[in-house]
């Protein structure tokens, strides 16, 4: 239950504003402001307790304890290495990032392309923070992390051997912003050795909290030229790279001057009047700053001589700098991989490029209520989280001519990395995305069942289910309503989960989600109702008092169903028993008389033929995933977050569920919405209470 109440404290937050880059998350707590004053006025150097300079910060394996890569190893502040320390030295560049012996390039050539964005460089890594001024031996960084926005505190130990720094560093050895960078985002991931292996979008994405995409370009769409010149008309950041077929390629250069291995930023596509006809061209940049391009339209050559003054004017044709120009077929022929970080409305500071909208959904894969697995598996996949798109506005000039709805999917999995120690490997995800038919549409208190999950294809789904820490696509379907399923690949899987979703235009989402409702018809009952075997046996137990307790209860219920074969049972607990009580107990005796006990009854054989209905293979036990439909029957209509809670708290360790607990959960729930509607206020949804008024109520 802690946990819960955690995750809805961080709803509570959010809603607050906390979680944006403006007001992160601080990550273990720590206040960086609070934390260096302190250190200021006692005249220590900060020393961070939650990421210490030991082993298990290093790592759990090749950099373990026991490892012979981490003997020798001495952590040292900056201002131990070298006379003059620098946090950034004349701005931040590529030369301030050379890789150390941890295998984080991924990561590295994410942080590379952020110094060619320095407002974006800002938010990652805030200004103002320096060896000399205000120097307590602290430093903080800004990372986004599965929809928030988290402020890391670090302090300057770093891992050195033989004097020198292990991991990143400066080309000058002078310059510390990168190592400190690396280091407070291993202390996210809980050690220096989670970052080894990865992708650059990932770092792209946990800089900016963009969503990205990659294209093979062995493979690219026929519109993918226009595709880039939209997202740099939306401010995306581009990156291309071509692939190595072995280490020693890494870097090698060819005959026309192109880098294999290497991470360039795409900056520019503009289509140019070349001998009459129009070229597509586009401008990479090596953030080398040199080593260029030297083919077809390279700098100065004989292509240029064919192109207007305005022309080269407008694309800008400088000298040697590490930017050119080459044609787009020629970028596609010579160049392997393009990734596009398509970036937030908040990250986007110039009015000179369009906005995509955009929102995010938190959710979560539980086994027995959500976790339904991909379309195979009939029987549960109807049980994924489902959320609606509604898109109403087509594109404004379509890229392929086709009027439709231009959107981005982003499906990301939590916390792979940050898990590696204990399993390193992700579930394999992805999604598919139906049409609403038309009798659902507007409605808002629906949810997609099996009649419509499994009787229509899907319009449209993720280019692959795939193991990796997110799955995206991108998307142009016509006006109307959409469900998106995300799922693992295989049911019965737990995980939590970003689903991210950008429009070109305004688009409404939400959750399809059934309103948390109750129906409860109250039954009128006489004694002339009342079973005559019960009745009699109530008398017995109850005696001159007329009242039965639970301890009581319990024995003439279990007398009943222990004649029962069609179901599994080994009889109503104690604690199932009190709830019955507290339900139908007026006055605080903790006792019920024979009317009470004969609604009770009714309840029960009600319940009964409910559970035997969804005992489809006859087991005696119910299915936790048909547990929604079950309690519908009963007049109870609950959502995603109420089914995890209740297959937790009732079924058994193979999600199955017993009559008993069956029961026990009904009764709780019509409990729960009674105690509830109660104490609610003009039908607000909401009740307020005091510690006195939650412990009585929720001891119970």
């Amino acid at each position: 239950m802690t946990s819960t109440a955690s995750r809805l404290a961080r709803q509570q937050d959010r809603e607050l504003g906390i979680g944006t880059n403006a007001q992160a998350v601080k990550f273990y707590k720590q206040d960086y402001e609070a934390l260096r004053q302190q250190c200021l006025e006692t005249g220590h150097l900060f020393q961070d307790d939650r990421f210490p300079p030991e082993p298990k910060s290093l790592g759990y394996n090749q950099l373990g304890p026991y490892s012979s890569k981490t003997k020798g190893i001495v952590w040292k502040r900056p201002t131990e290495l070298c006379s003059n320390p620098q946090f950034i030295d004349d701005g931040a560049t590529r030369t301030d990032i050379r890789q150390g012996t941890l295998g984080d390039c991924w990561l590295l050539a994410a942080i590379a392309s952020l110094t060619l964005n320095q407002d974006i460089l800002a938010r990652v890594v805030p200004p103002d923070q320096s060896f000399t001024e205000g120097y307590a031996g602290i430093f903080h960084f800004q990372f986004w992390q599965f929809g928030e926005w988290v402020d890391v505190v670090v302090d300057d130990r770093l891992p050195t051997k033989d004097g020198k720094l292990l991991f990143v560093h400066s080309a000058e050895g002078s310059e510390f912003w990168s190592a400190l960078l690396e280091k407070a985002y291993a202390k996210v991931y809980g050690s220096y050795e989670a970052l080894t292996g990865g992708n650059t979008i990932e770092g792209f994405e946990d800089f900016t909290g963009g969503i990205a995409e990659t294209y093979n370009l062995k493979e690219a769409p026929a519109n993918l030229f226009h595709i880039i010149q939209r997202a740099l008309s939306l401010g995306s950041l581009m990156g291309c790279s071509i692939d190595i077929t072995s280490a020693y390629e890494s870097e090698a250069v060819t005959s026309l001057k192109l880098v294999k291995g290497h991470a360039y930023s795409l900056t520019g596509a503009e289509e140019a009047n070349f001998k009459g006809q129009q070229v597509q061209l586009v401008r990479i940049r090596n953030p080398w700053g040199e080593v260029e391009w030297t083919g077809p339209w390279s700098d100065g050559s004989s292509e240029w001589s064919h192109v207007t003054e305005d022309e080269k004017l407008k694309l800008n044709n400088v000298a040697e700098d590490g930017e050119f120009w080459m044609s787009y077929s020629d970028f596609i022929r010579n160049f392997s991989k393009l990734e596009i970080c398509n970036l937030t409305p908040d990250t986007l500071t110039s009015d000179d490029v369009g906005h995509w909208n955009y929102c995010q959904f938190e959710g979560m894969w539980r086994v027995g209520s959500t976790a339904g697995g991909c379309r195979n598996h009939t029987a549960t996949f109807p049980s994924n989280p489902q959320f609606l798109l509604r898109l109403e506005d087509v594109d404004d000039n379509p890229l392929d001519g086709k009027h439709g709805c231009t959107f981005l999917v982003g499906l990301m999995q939590k916390d792979g990395r940050r898990l590696m120690k204990v399993d390193p490997n992700l579930e394999t995800i992805g999604f598919a995305i139906y049409k609403v038919p038309d009798e659902y549409k507007g409605c808002k208190n629906v949810r997609l069942g099996p009649d419509v999950l499994l009787r229509q294809k899907h319009v449209a789904m993720s280019p692959n289910f795939i193991n990796t820490r997110e799955v995206c696509g991108r998307f142009n379907l016509p006006p109307g309503e959409y469900a998106i399923i995300p799922s693992t690949f295989h049911p019965h899987k737990n995980g939590s989960f970003i689903l991210r979703v950008f429009t070109e235009k305004e688009a409404a989402t939400r959750r399809l989600e059934q309103k948390i409702d109750a129906k409860i018809k109250e039954d009128k009952v006489s004694e002339k109702d009342v079973d005559p075997q019960l009745k009699q046996l109530f008398k017995q137990l109850a005696g001159n008092n007329t009242e039965v307790s639970a301890f009581e209860l319990i024995k003439i219920l279990n007398n009943a169903v222990s004649q029962r074969s069609d179901i599994k049972t080994d009889g109503f607990s104690l604690e199932t028993g009190r709830l019955m009580v507290s339900l139908l107990d007026k006055d605080e005796s903790g006792k019920l008389g024979l009317m009470e006990f004969q609604l009770i009854w009714k309840k029960i054989q009600k319940y009964l033929e409910i559970f035997k209905s969804h005992d489809t293979d006859k087991s005696g036990t119910m299915s936790s995933h048909e547990m929604r439909d079950a309690a519908s029957k009963a007049g109870f209509q609950i959502n995603s977050a109420v089914l995890r809670a209740v297959v937790n708290r009732y079924a058994d360790a193979q999600y199955a569920i017993h009559f008993d607990s069956f029961v026990g959960c009904l009764f709780k729930l019509e409990m729960l919405f009674k105690v509830f509607k109660t104490l609610e206020r003009d039908d607000s949804g909401k009740i307020e209470l005091n510690m006195q008024q939650w412990l009585c109520l929720a001891i119970y």
